[in-house]
């Protein structure tokens, strides 16, 4: 599928347009100068035609932020991947430094480039738009990306330099979508990055560098999946910033969006709260889990350390606590293809269906070993079980009085399941139903 890159100086309105083309507010948008770091992808439709559209970070050279370096070279990346670069510059400013520097670097990658100046929304401004002719890039095209205005001839003038498809189907929606979440820097990003091996998001010491939640295509290695990077989420009352809130509420509507999550926690800090909190809402979402204990060469190391620092952690997530659980140094690329099968063993159990028959045989037994508890006098004679037709693994046991089967019952049954069957790392549902 053919792909259209969004770059400019900060604060053009790079997002906004984005956003508007996608046709959903996927990229965060903010009065906030610098707010997209990474590459971010989406999907346009016109006319007819379909094709990819990445926003990058806002272009700037010798400023004092520390993500300068990074997001240069984000930039240059997605050059280098599109096929059609969209400009966009600012029609009240005028042409900067920071334009001609980004044109300059555009004339010499020999891509197609449409050049849009935004925030064109009264007639007056029409004539501040001439002046970007300047650049040298040909034909100037004024938008409002806010509003809307200009952008259906915008999208025509793209349809027009884009390169036909070649037919190839681009969509990924069957395979499973992996979300790598935690706590910020516990090294989300780092994982991403050295998974991919290619520096696909940015990476430094400081803690919220990822804002938005990054989508990345993964096919290495026999595995093939959709990686997404969160922002890393804290507990409300540490959120200060709006950018950060609507970090956090686009990781949580991840989880909600993914198959199975990489719960990322930091060695040397170990299972805290928060990192309890974020499983939970895994656990609410009925969502595949893999922990990774990142940082594993930083921590002091005894005997039977990696053992016991296991069953501490299982003993902390009772009664839930059938999870894959690896210990890691992204830093050292230490058993990162580990996590990697661990998650595709996940996705797999999440989508195992077990035949009737097989059921019946393996649990039937059980339950005639260790019957429910009779109530009131009556005895609870479970019949038989199947599993129902769900994207998560759920069971439904026929008996004749359902609503006395209690919740520790509910549990000693889901427990002979995982015994008999590999559903490592997934939530079951239990449910009794009248025969």
């Amino acid at each position: 599928m053919a792909l259209v890159a969004i770059v400019g100086r900060p604060n053009v309105g790079k997002s906004t347009l984005f956003n508007r083309l996608v046709g959903m507010r996927q990229a965060i948008v903010d009065e906030t100068a610098g707010v997209t770091r990474d590459r971010h992808y989406g999907k346009c439709e016109w006319c007819g035609r379909e094709f990819s559209v990445v926003d990058t970070g806002g272009y700037t050279s010798n400023s004092d932020d520390v993500f300068e370096d990074a997001i240069r070279r984000q930039v240059g990346i997605a050059i280098e991947e599109a096929d059609v670069v969209l400009f966009m510059v600012e029609a009240a400013t005028g042409i900067t430094d920071y334009d001609a520097e980004i044109a300059d670097l555009l004339r010499r990658s020999k891509k197609p480039v449409v050049l849009c100046v935004n925030k064109v929304d009264s007639g007056e401004k029409m004539y501040d738009a001439y002046a970007f002719y300047a650049l040298g890039l040909g034909e100037v095209w004024s938008i409002s990306a806010a509003n809307g205005s200009g952008t259906g001839d915008l999208l025509d003038e793209i349809l027009r330099v884009l390169p036909e498809d070649s037919g190839a189907d681009d969509d990924h929606a069957d395979i499973p979508h992996i979300a790598i979440v935690g706590r910020p820097n516990v090294g989300k990003s780092s994982l991403t990055n050295a998974l991919l091996g290619e520096e696909r998001n940015i990476v430094t010491p400081v803690a919220g560098t990822t804002r938005d939640s990054i989508s990345t295509y993964y096919n290495k290695f026999g595995h093939e999946f959709m990686i997404v990077d969160t922002a890393g989420m804290r507990r409300r009352a540490k959120v200060t910033e709006d950018l950060e809130f609507y970090s956090v509420l686009r990781a949580m509507r991840t989880i909600e969006h993914s198959d199975v999550c990489i719960l990322m926690i930091d060695a040397t800090l170990g299972m805290e709260a928060q990192d309890m909190n974020i499983f939970n809402v895994i656990q609410k979402n009925r969502k595949g889990c893999v922990i990774v204990v990142n940082k594993w060469d930083l921590f002091e190391k005894g005997v039977n350390t990696m053992k016991e620092y296991t069953e501490a952690l299982k003993a902390r997530l009772a009664p839930f606590n059938d999870i894959p659980i690896i210990f890691t140094s992204v830093l050292n690329k230490q058993r990162i293809l580990d996590v990697l099968d661990a998650a595709a063993r996940v996705a797999e159990n999440m989508a195992r269906k077990i035949p009737t028959s097989a059921l019946n045989d393996a649990m039937l037994p059980e339950i005639e070993n260790y019957p429910p508890p009779a109530w009131k006098g009556k005895y609870i004679k479970i019949k038989y079980v199947t599993q129902l037709p769900t994207r998560t693994p759920q069971f439904a046991f026929f008996c004749n009085l359902p609503q006395w089967v209690k919740d520790p019952y509910k549990r000693f049954l889901e427990n002979k399941l995982r015994e008999h069957f590999d559903f490592c790392g997934c939530p079951i549902q239990v449910y009794t139903r009248a025969k």
